[in-house]
């Protein structure tokens, strides 16, 4: 039989070979790890993991010796030419110590070395994911990493890792696939180096080289939190940022500790991500920023590109002014076939919404983007609207409808200047049901039709109802439970407060929700951007699951921000907006995902898709919400 310790006013529940098999906190009363399953088994337990040298490779499971103490375990692996001791000790405090040694008589390359977090970071359902499950939020930044463990209706408390000693250079993910599909985030895979698989990741991976006798030792500590800033203000790491995004040519403050050596700030002539790495001495740390082009030049970069290259110009009729998604390594546009988050319809319309932005700021060539909207609004006409507002999935093919794709279309003829078309979408929506659905951007756009057709606000009151009365329980879409929900269910309930229709306490009641799909970690790809781990998977053409950051949608955060009654969220907003211009490059290119951990089910990551699709949308609402 295990044993369950005290920790704070919570326990820990170890196995008999010592591994952790819960965490609980009596608040919520339930676990912060996965539970045995479908998608968790003992194999991935807390303190399990793997490691790859250039003397073999092995998982530990196991221990070849334990000895149970008062206050915890102690624990030793055998892992061919090296053993690994584990200690975790329990009290205020959790601690955990990791010791991994060469016992043999040659030097060992670690090229990987990695130690599984199963974070119950899981969407069985909206009600389920408020009240049981935590969005992990992960920084391996060298010396001052750390994970904060966030119940999803954001309340507290939470649980923080932060580590104490040594270095973590990344993290992974397992058990993602098509079984599994988007409403499991997967294992999460804390890792020493993952060089072997992923050496340029996260700002580049260390080789752990040990000799005989050598030994590397890491250590974490975990605590209960009510709050991040509570988190936060237990630990002292060697480098801060305040901001994370400039223009180039601008500046970057960095705020060092005592005793850290390193750049106090940094800047760019060429624009890009780069890495600023300060040291003690002993351990270092890292954080990344980003410097990128004037909006107005970058918008404009990419109108050049996606009118000479994503434009099927072959097609003998209308589509040929239709937009695709775009492979960056062939130079050809992509097929949808049956996989429609590649069709020439949905997402892709945020394209054509870009040229409308553009155009109605006079950026670009006003001449060439009114023949390319002039040709997209035909064939949208002839192809994917029909007369009854109806809104197809794609030109090609059969399919169910899609209630997101609506609002998308009634935006365009709202910038097309027809307005009793848009009128006719909107009315056609709510036909079909969408008074239950949580489509983007319902709420500004009822209201900015709602001058010219009053019946406007009738849907928006009814829609706003139907989701106050659906409380925590809401209605799964494609995922069970989403940031792209909460984001829209806020932007509607806040159009539906400014039309003097709901309280504001309505709003103050479900912002939590929102807020706790982020955290602030110092990088401009995690910094403030929701967690999303299955867009890669579906939009991009590497098909890899796993953490996309950012992903475009991401700004629907930023807009309830940049909306909300009172502005204290407005610079959280435009953080977002501006850390989503990582994923557009100086040749007007640009990559749908790019998947964030080292490695994927055993595959390396850390890459941008070289799929141009449907991120144009960051650019869209930069320009919307006024992004200079």
């Amino acid at each position: 039989m295990g044993q369950t310790f005290a920790f704070g006013a919570g326990s820990v529940e170890l196995t008999e070979d010592g591994a952790v098999a819960a965490v609980v906190h009596p608040v919520r009363g339930c676990s912060v790890l996965l539970e045995d399953g479908v998608l968790h088994d003992p194999t991935r337990y807390w303190g399990k993991g793997f490691v790859i040298t250039d003397r073999g490779s092995h998982r530990w499971d196991a221990p070849v010796s334990q000895r149970w103490r008062s206050a915890g375990i102690d624990l030793l692996y055998q892992l061919g030419d090296l053993e690994l001791r584990v200690g975790r000790r329990f009290g205020d405090v959790w601690t955990e110590t990791y010791e991994v040694r060469n016992v043999s008589a040659e030097s060992v390359a670690v090229g990987s070395l990695a130690v599984s977090t199963p974070w119950r970071d899981v969407y069985e359902s909206s009600r389920e994911s408020l009240r049981k499950a935590v969005h992990a939020h992960v920084w391996t930044g060298g010396a001052d990493s750390w994970i904060w463990a966030t119940p999803m209706d954001g309340s507290g408390p939470g649980l923080g890792l932060q580590l104490t000693e040594g270095e973590l250079w990344a993290y992974s993910v397992e058990s993602r696939d098509g079984g599994i599909g988007s409403n499991s985030r997967g294992h999460l895979y804390l890792h020493v180096t993952d060089h072997f698989r992923a050496p340029h990741a996260m700002g580049g991976q260390p080789q752990l080289v040990l000799r005989p006798g050598d030994s590397y030792r890491w250590t974490w500590q975990l605590g209960w939190h009510d709050s991040l800033a509570d988190f936060h203000a237990t630990r002292q790491p060697l480098l801060t940022a305040t901001e994370l995004v400039a223009e180039v040519g601008e500046t970057l403050s960095v705020q060092l500790a005592d005793g850290v050596t390193g750049p106090s700030s940094v800047t760019s002539a060429v624009p890009g991500t780069q890495y600023v790495e300060v040291s003690d001495g002993k351990v270092s740390s890292r954080i990344q920023v980003l410097f990128h082009q004037p909006l107005r030049e970058l918008v404009e970069s990419r109108l050049r590109f996606v009118l000479d290259r994503q434009r099927p110009a072959e097609r003998g009729d209308s589509r040929r002014f239709s937009f695709l998604p775009y492979d960056n390594e062939t130079g050809l546009t992509v097929l949808s076939g049956a996989w429609r988050d590649w069709s020439d319809g949905r997402e892709r319309i945020g394209t054509a919404l870009l040229l409308q932005e553009a155009r109605d700021r006079g950026w670009g060539d006003r001449a060439e983007l009114d023949e390319a909207l002039t040709g997209y609004e035909q064939f949208v006409l002839e192809h994917l609207v029909a007369g009854d507002g109806t809104v197809a999935d794609d030109s090609l093919h059969e399919s169910p409808t899609r209630l997101y794709n609506f609002p998308w279309f009634a935006r365009f003829f709202l910038g097309q200047g027809d307005r009793d078309r848009a009128v006719q979408v909107i009315d056609r929506y709510y036909e079909l049901g969408g008074d239950h659905y949580l489509a983007f951007d319902l709420g500004p756009l009822l209201l900015a039709l709602s001058e010219h057709s009053p019946r406007m606000l009738e849907h928006l009151d009814r829609h706003a109802r139907s989701f106050l009365e659906y409380g925590d329980d809401l209605p799964p879409h494609e995922v069970n439970y989403e940031q792209s929900m909460v984001a829209p269910l806020l932007e509607l309930l806040v159009a539906a407060h400014q039309a003097g229709l709901v309280d504001r306490a309505e709003l103050d009641r479900r912002l939590p929700w929102l807020t706790a799909f982020a955290a602030d970690q110092p990088d401009v790809r995690l910094r403030h951007i929701p967690v999303r781990h299955w867009d890669g998977y579906w939009f991009g053409l590497l098909r890899l699951w796993g953490d996309v950051f950012p992903h475009y949608w991401s700004v629907l955060s930023a807009a309830v921000y940049l909306s909300w009654p009172s502005d204290e969220l407005a610079p959280i907003g435009r953080a977002i907006l501006r850390a989503n211009l990582v994923n557009f490059f100086p040749d007007g290119s640009a990559t749908c995902a790019f998947v964030y951990p080292s490695a994927v089910n055993g595959r390396p990551a850390h890459v941008a898709d070289p799929l141009a699709n449907d991120q144009d949308w960051a650019l869209v609402y930069a320009l919307r919400f006024g992004l200079t």
